[in-house]
């Protein structure tokens, strides 16, 4: 059985300076928990202002009122900070004064709503696949020898998520190599997949994906010892998080697409009204959506402003049914999550199941097919494929093989180098890292692509493009 206790680890993966050499300081006047902190570093790291121009799923959208991945982070973490505060004080889920629950459990759900897709390269999903089709596509980078099977996977399989917690353990670097050297509560809470990528196994809620790299490996290690979660067990507040991010990108999604014109209002209805049967709770947002929507008609809008007034109070009604629903959920599945054995997700086992379902296939079936969104994500993929087969060969191709440096073997791989940023390279050319030079030369690979943002994916690809020459066969 899971504890309370050891799941809201307040410690810190950094070791403590030792107290007898430590000089005399103020004693400190901060009084937020540290677990408050984590979600304040999260917040003022750079990684987060960049998702400001990553796609959620409209690529380089000009529309400012459609979601980027910031804006749809925000809200995740605003949804399950509010499911916090009412498993904290209603359900009162943690009876032990001591860990704080009131305000640790809403700002440890704040931190990992905000911070969950942090590792998620350029271009929506349509970057992770652009990413694992050109290690599929050119299987000789993965074949010398120096890889295991689960090295292998971690490409081929490449995951944002797993990217998100080496991000931040490991990348967002000071002066040392903890990275944002957050609480072990929220490392343990954000791997939504606790499971290496040569284990993942598709029937499994929490093994379906991969949630670290071979390179964090010991990290999420030490995680699981100091929080009692082990291979496949997620923490409790995972569960919340997740259904956070379905109902956000479930209902906001087709927000997104009425914003843009790709349908209507009265489309979602009528596709609800369709494929509902009944159902007890799309019939409740549906009667209160449309029951506005006829108030709204009475008063002087045009068609857009009647479109959009309708898909805010949608919004609002669908997120209110559903966030309820996923409370009740919690609730009665609490014994199942404590014991580490809940086998689906919240949402599939609440009330609204039907209403998420349809709104995702909703949202895949009228507006991901659209050909304005296809023509975007195509420039996407195929611009993440360019700069991935340019910077191969700036990271691959060195005057001396062993030296990890700038010295290149050609111009344009030393001036493709120098583009990359300082904070990998130096991760990358450490000489304490233990990881085999192949790894290593993918792993800078990756970490460069998926740290880019949609615009710096472009114009670094226009740049590059002007300067290479195909090297001979």
């Amino acid at each position: 059985m899971l504890s309370w206790e050891r799941l809201l680890n307040s410690e810190r993966r950094k070791p403590k300076a030792d107290k007898a050499q430590k000089t005399e300081e103020p004693k400190s006047t901060d009084a937020r928990t540290e677990i408050e902190r984590d979600y304040d570093r999260i917040l003022f790291s750079t990684p987060v202002r960049r998702l400001a121009d990553k796609t959620q799923v409209f690529p380089l959208e000009r529309n400012d009122s459609v979601r980027t991945r910031l804006t749809h982070s925000y809200e995740v973490s605003n949804l399950a900070r509010s499911l916090g505060v009412v498993l904290a004080f209603d359900d009162k889920i943690i009876t032990d004064e001591t860990l704080k629950p009131e305000r640790n459990l809403p700002a440890i759900l704040a931190a990992i709503g905000l911070a969950h897709d942090l590792g998620n390269p350029p271009f929506g999903h349509q970057g992770e696949q652009a990413i694992q089709t050109w290690f599929k596509d050119n299987p000789g980078v993965l074949e010398d020898g120096q890889l295991t099977e689960a090295m292998k996977q971690d490409f081929i399989k490449f995951e944002g998520n797993a990217q998100t917690l080496r991000l931040l353990t490991r990348l967002q670097l000071i002066n040392d190599e903890y990275g944002l050297n957050l609480t072990y509560a929220t490392l343990a809470a954000l791997m939504k997949y606790p499971t290496a990528s040569d284990k993942i196994d598709k029937n499994h809620v929490a093994k379906k994906k991969h949630g670290y790299f071979q390179s964090e490996k010991e990290i999420v290690a030490d995680i699981w010892a100091k929080t009692g979660l082990s291979e496949g067990v997620r923490h409790p507040l995972t569960y919340v998080m997740e259904a956070c991010d379905d109902i956000a990108y479930a209902v906001v999604d087709a927000e997104d697409a009425v914003k843009k014109g790709l349908v209507s209002f009265s489309d979602l209805i009528s596709y609800l009204e369709h494929h509902g049967n009944g159902d007890d709770a799309v019939k409740v947002v549906y009667e209160k959506a449309c029951c506005k929507h006829k108030k709204h008609r009475k008063t002087v809008l045009s068609p857009a402003e009647l479109n959009d007034i309708s898909m805010q109070m949608f919004r609002v009604y669908a997120i209110g049914e559903m966030v309820r629903d996923v409370r009740d959920a919690y609730r009665d599945q609490k014994d199942k999550i404590m014991a580490g054995n809940l086998k689906p997700d919240l949402l599939t086992e609440s009330r609204s199941s039907k209403l998420c379902e349809l709104l995702k296939k909703f949202d895949k079936e009228h507006a991901y097919v659209h050909r304005s969104v296809l023509e975007v994500e195509l420039t996407g993929y195929n611009t993440i494929r360019g700069l991935m087969n340019f910077l191969w060969e700036a990271i691959h191709q060195r005057k001396e093989p062993e030296n990890l440096g700038l010295r290149r073997s050609t111009p344009f791989a030393a001036y493709a180098y120098n583009r990359i940023s300082e904070n990998y390279r130096r991760i990358f050319e450490n000489d304490s890292n233990p990881l085999p030079v192949r790894y290593k030369e993918l792993q800078l690979l990756t970490d460069m692509i998926s740290g880019m943002t949609d615009s710096f994916a472009l114009s670094l690809y226009d740049e590059l493009k002007q300067y290479y020459v195909p090297r001979k066969a």
